[in-house]
């Protein structure tokens, strides 16, 4: 049997610090092991040699499905063949997932693929259905696991969605152009970029 190439990346990303008020995606259970079905299916996908790397999973997309930008309308909507969903998520749709997908609508070529920086699900303490900004160190301790990843799967060009995915993965020693994220009345913006980028990368 060949050798897993991911395997690195899934003993890097276990091994990340959970701390109270941050949920680890990709376990053991029944829900870590359908996410991490998930993933490794959305990572088989020919896909560009590209990377737009996230700040972290939010509750109404990654969280529920295991997969960067992607919701359970996305999974429904087979973005990805064959995800699978739980039988109840605990939302329908995510406004960043929506938004990135209209996009890539648009991509020439093989799609890029997304990862975030921290892996974990930061959120509000108590409140599991929330989001919160990763602290610094957190960040840190993602990192290492987004450079497997890129080395694994053979990145050549890495893309920060924020400036604050861009100063993360700086601090891991990996200078990556920013675009802006589609939250917070960015969705303008980072179509018009990701296609600008898409247009310069075909050449």
């Amino acid at each position: 049997m060949a050798a897993d190439p991911l395997a690195h990346f899934f003993e890097l990303l276990r091994a990340v610090p959970e701390p109270a008020d941050a949920e680890a995606l990709y376990g053991d259970d029944l829900e870590g092991r359908r996410r991490e079905r998930n993933l490794r299916r959305y990572f088989a996908m020919p896909h560009a040699s590209v990377l737009l790397l996230g700040e972290a999973p939010g509750w109404r997309g990654m969280t529920v499905t295991g997969v960067p930008f992607v919701s359970a309308r996305e999974a429904e909507a087979g973005v990805v063949p064959g995800l699978e969903l739980p039988e109840h998520p605990q939302a329908p749709w995510e406004a960043s997932s929506r938004v990135v997908w209209a996009t890539l609508r648009d991509w020439r070529g093989l799609l890029p693929l997304s990862w975030p920086v921290y892996p974990l699900h930061p959120f509000v303490a108590g409140n599991p259905q929330s989001n919160r900004t990763p602290r610094p160190a957190e960040v840190r301790a993602g990192a290492p696991v987004a450079l497997e990843l890129i080395r694994a799967l053979g990145i050549e060009t890495v893309v920060a969605v924020g400036r604050k995915a861009q100063g993360a993965i700086a601090t891991a020693g990996l200078e990556a152009p920013a675009i802006r994220h589609p939250a917070q009345g960015g969705a303008g913006l980072f179509a018009e970029q990701l296609i600008e980028l898409n247009r310069a990368l075909a050449g």
